[in-house]
């Protein structure tokens, strides 16, 4: 099963390698995620990059968290 976020306004998706949980927690967390960044220099795990990425393209719009059977 892989799981992701889906914009709903522009129906874009990215799947990453990471759980349900962990997705919710990045999406409510996403201002401790920013301040984080400004303090490591070696980066933080690849989905996380990845899914701030993301959520920061699509800020403001409807974004859920999907799932799909591989």
């Amino acid at each position: 099963m892989h799981v992701g976020y889906q914009c709903e306004e522009c129906e874009e998706a990215v799947w990453l390698a990471t759980t349900r949980s962990e997705l919710t927690w990045l999406r409510n967390r996403r201002h401790l995620v920013r301040e984080v960044l400004k303090h490591v220099s070696a980066g933080l795990d690849s989905w996380i990059m990845d899914g701030m990425e993301f959520l920061e393209r699509h800020d403001g719009h409807s974004v859920v968290i999907v799932s799909k059977s591989t």
